[in-house]
């Protein structure tokens, strides 16, 4: 593959967006992109390469009242949507939309870097499955990743002008809550590889259905070419719904389907690892892992997948995956001071990750208790108590020891699930926040006991996993 390094300099931004440098010249170089001018340490005198401001707005904000601040801390350039009274030092481009030309500037950094693109989609795992590939491939390729939540219309962008570094391959995440997110994103990757992990009922509120999710999430498959792969779950049958008539090559993974990347003979340890032997069309897979359950295998299925058609030897795929650690707040386990094990997965959650997740928990061998602390799920719907009541009784189903049900009036769910399931009121403990609960499981909890932390981002769950770490 050829790839190119080159430096962001306001005429490449200019050309790229359609704007107008009207302060500044075109050599100007830019070494890095911010939206937040806080983020800026004040200038120190020198004025030369320097960061690109991009004054984004939103409902409550307008980021063009920051440019001029952005400057004073050192800003090399701004790009804003209407002209500054005092540029400064500072190279300024103006342009009708920021948005809209900061989707443009990435676009453009990802077409001239020549990096292979591998994006990732899918309800749940979609983080995990990314960390897992990059990883994979960094054996063999120069990989760059995109942080953190930075999966979005702005996020994306901002990830993919980081391509102008020069990586062979670059990884990257593709979220959505509404119909149409992931058909932008698409564009402004145009990627070589799409990953479909899965169908789930995350933000199901948005959308009615989940046949409905699979519709947005089949997004991902538009403008392929005949060289484009997909790399799909064939355990999924929504996903095969839709990867089905595609028009570019398939790869599939699974556990229960017949598929090209198949894991058979499966022990699943909970929390403790998986191991699986795998057939490949590469030759004999033998993963020994340490992230947790069937949902983690099948994320590093999929990210198996990509590493050995991108020519990564099966040996190193083995070794590799067999030091993969779960990412922090998805599932991440620490034995704390006290002898509780806390497996923090506070970072987010929905109907079908909680009920995957506590049968980790009771797959998980322990001396002591297993316990559930589960917040309430968002955007779930009108249906959103029965969701919860569908997790309370799988609890029951897992037979945990405990379940602490957290947040608002969605997650009575949660107990009364749990009690049709046979759960006793005395296995049962219901707080309104997650503030409230920290410190009454805090006290609940003992040496030897295993106490999962799970719950949408809204219900800050975090919050309780932090405190449980605290008094440790």
């Amino acid at each position: 593959m050829t790839v190119h390094a080159f430096v962001l300099t306001a005429g490449l931004v200019a050309d790229a967006t359609g704007g107008r440098l009207i302060a500044g010249g075109t050599t100007r170089v830019f070494d890095r992109v911010v939206t937040d001018s806080r983020t800026m340490a004040p200038a120190l005198g020198t004025h030369g390469a320097g960061a690109l401001f991009i004054a984004l707005s939103g409902p409550t904000f307008d980021g063009n009242d920051f440019a001029e601040q952005a400057i004073a801390n050192g800003a090399a350039g701004v790009l804003v949507s209407r002209p500054l009274a005092n540029a400064g030092h500072a190279a300024v481009i103006l342009v009708d939309d920021t948005l809209e030309a900061l989707q443009q500037l990435g676009h453009s950094v990802r077409v001239r870097s020549g990096a292979r693109v591998v994006a990732i989609t899918g309800s749940a795992g979609k983080t995990t499955t990314k960390e897992a590939t990059a990883t994979l491939l960094e054996t063999k390729f120069r990989v760059y990743r995109n942080a953190g939540n930075f999966n979005n219309h702005w996020g994306l962008p901002l990830s993919l002008i980081e391509l102008r570094e020069g990586p062979e391959i670059a990884v990257v995440e593709l979220g959505m809550n509404h119909a149409g997110e992931i058909r932008t994103l698409v564009h402004l990757a145009t990627p070589d590889v799409r990953v479909w992990t899965n169908v789930g009922n995350a933000h199901i509120g948005h959308f009615g259905s989940a046949d409905a999710i699979a519709e947005a999430k089949a997004e991902i498959l538009e403008d392929a070419t005949a060289d484009t792969l997909v790399v799909a779950n064939a355990d999924d049958e929504r996903v095969m719904r839709h990867v089905k008539p595609f028009r570019g090559r398939r790869l599939t993974f699974g556990i229960e389907a017949s598929a090209d990347v198949q894991a058979m003979r499966i022990e699943d340890h909970g929390f403790d690892g998986t191991t699986a032997d795998v057939s490949t069309p590469w030759g004999p897979l033998v993963l020994r892992l340490a992230v947790p359950g069937r949902a983690n295998l099948m994320n590093v299925l999929a990210a198996a997948t990509v590493a050995l058609e991108a020519g990564v030897p099966v040996a190193d795929v083995a070794r590799v995956a067999s030091t993969l650690q779960p990412v922090d707040r998805r599932g991440s386990s620490v034995t704390l001071a006290n002898g509780v094990r806390l497996i923090d997965d506070s970072y987010n959650a929905s109907p079908a990750a909680v009920r995957v997740t506590v049968q980790a928990l009771a797959a998980t061998a322990t001396q002591g208790r297993r316990i559930a602390v589960l917040g309430e799920m968002r955007e779930l719907g009108d249906d959103a108590v029965r969701w919860h009541e569908d997790c309370g009784r799988a609890v029951a189903d897992a037979h945990l020891d405990l379940l602490v049900a957290v947040g608002g009036p969605a997650a009575d769910g949660l107990i009364a699930g749990a009690k049709a399931g046979g759960m006793s009121a005395d296995q049962l403990q219901r707080f309104a926040t997650s503030q409230e609960a920290a410190p009454a499981v805090a006290a609940l909890v003992r040496a030897g006991d295993v106490v999962l932390v799970k719950g949408s981002r809204g219900t800050r769950t975090d919050v309780i996993a932090d405190r449980l770490k605290e008094v440790a």
